[in-house]
């Protein structure tokens, strides 16, 4: 096990060495109740994933925001492995931008690790004046020690795919780190590699076409994103839009964790895709499919073809293993990407989803399963909805999940999530030869939280992840 270096700033030297990090103890993870009926603000979760505690598997703290409605969803940190080199940093803080409201809340998590506490608001007026930005989405830590907040939008809910830069001691905003005018025409994720001077950033939809929900009206209109944009890093300008064939909704995007590297992986969600990207000879970056999950003829749902929808997207620290899941066909996979161009299925579990054995929805025709899948039931409770956000554990064996998307697109998709609330399920990886399983003993239920069922999302741990850390 990786000693912590005394002398050395936060996170881990390599993405190797992150990997022979403690084994995680809590688990972070905003918890929202926009769109459920209940009239209570958004909460951190905090969770207890310790075997040996005997609070193992329970919400053992809620901090909760000070307003209504804001839709927490993606978290970051104020510091993470960019910046090892500094003795000076410490990853105490937690940031939290609000999808709707585009408040960013700052969590203090460095005084007492097992009850966070508020630290700063951020409020929107703030990132509306400076910015001229709306709708924060994703964090991550700078090299600079600054923290980077991406936007779906300007404050009207028109797309702007902007980026909103922090203090990372203060928190004050300290305006955009695009050059001025520089913005994407639409925003959700992005990821930099500073070795090789690029970020890469991609797209949802404007929020005024999104935040209600789904409108298959508004893919045809084209109104969806299917582009990915590559920055120079350092003059911080978009040098090239890359569209992408069958990349429809390009969410979440990952690089590979080794900063050498010039390729990773971006999940089209509309598309069911898996896209590689990478930088060629002569400086330019392009996009292939390496992976499809084939759509189902269906009966009894809102289309006649229903996609997998792949809605988050997870690299292992070594690079070995890409993790996805696929929220509405209801399975988590796991492909051998030893040779990116050519990833290879290893594990395939299915937790719930839309096409579950007596449910509401008939497939006609399959390419993939023989039957559907059986409903899951976990300690005596059936899930809803269908695996979503995925966090796996520094030494790669360990996978939890969440169900829930995004408010407005759960109550459409998944009216029992609404009702039941969503669960925290955790899955045993063979991290040798391939392959998951669902640990049956370990449930996060919450549907029963003290003011009703809520709607829980994205996991983090105190010491960073895979999805937080970027290595120099």
């Amino acid at each position: 096990m990786a000693t912590k270096c005394a002398e050395c700033g936060p996170g881990y030297s390599t993405p190797l060495e992150a990997m022979k990090g403690p084994r995680e103890e809590i688990i972070y993870l905003p918890c929202i109740y926009r769109n459920t009926g209940i009239e209570a603000p958004d909460y951190l979760a905090t969770v207890d994933v310790d075997p040996k505690s005997p609070q193992y598997c329970q919400v053992i703290h809620r901090l909760p925001m000070p307003h209504l409605k804001d839709e927490l969803h993606h978290s970051g940190w104020n510091t993470c492995s960019s910046c090892y080199g500094d003795i000076t940093k410490a990853r105490t803080k937690l940031v939290l931008p609000a999808l709707i409201s585009s408040r960013i809340y700052v969590v203090d998590v460095g005084t007492e690790p097992r009850a966070p506490k508020l630290h700063k608001v951020i409020e929107s007026k703030d990132i509306h004046t400076k910015c001229n930005l709306g709708y924060v989405h994703n964090t991550h830590c700078l090299p600079s020690g600054e923290v980077m907040v991406s936007t779906l939008g300007d404050p009207e809910g028109n797309g702007k795919g902007g980026f909103v830069l922090l203090d990372g001691k203060t928190f004050e905003v300290k305006g955009t780190w695009e050059q001025p005018g520089g913005a994407a025409p639409l925003g959700y994720d992005f990821w930099y590699q500073p070795r090789h001077n690029v970020m890469i950033s991609t797209e949802w939809a404007a929020p005024n076409v999104l935040r209600d929900g789904f409108n298959p009206a508004d893919v045809k209109a084209g109104l969806y994103g299917s582009h990915l944009y590559v920055w120079d890093w350092q003059r911080r300008e978009i040098v090239q839009t890359l569209p992408l064939q069958d990349g429809l909704i390009p969410l979440e995007i990952r690089f590979l964790h080794n900063p050498d590297a010039a390729q990773g992986f971006v999940g089209c969600a509309l598309s069911s895709t898996i896209q590689r990207f990478f930088k060629n000879e002569d400086g330019t970056w392009s996009a292939q499919k390496v992976i499809q999950v084939p759509p189902k003829k269906v009966k009894g749902w809102m289309l006649p073809e229903m996609p997998g929808l792949i809605t988050d997207i997870l690299l292992s620290l070594d690079d070995h293993f890409l993790y996805f899941s696929n929220w509405l066909h209801g399975d988590i996979r796991q492909y051998d990407v030893s040779d990116p161009q050519r990833p290879r299925l290893t594990g395939q579990l299915f937790l719930g989803g839309s096409i579950v054995k007596d449910g509401p929805v008939q497939v006609l025709d399959d390419q993939e399963l023989d039957s559907q899948p059986e409903p899951l039931v976990v300690k005596g409770k059936q899930v809803a909805g269908g695996p979503q956000m995925i966090q796996l554990s520094l030494d790669g064996k360990r996978l939890y999940v969440t169900t829930s998307l995004y408010s407005a697109w759960d109550k459409q998709f998944y009216p029992d999530l609404i009702r039941e609330g969503s669960v925290m399920l955790q899955i045993d990886v063979d991290t040798v030869k391939g392959g998951l399983t669902l640990n049956p003993n370990f449930l996060v239920d919450f549907g029963k939280e003290p003011l009703g069922p809520a709607l829980a999302h994205e996991l983090r741990y105190p010491g960073g992840d895979c999805s937080s850390d970027i290595w120099l």
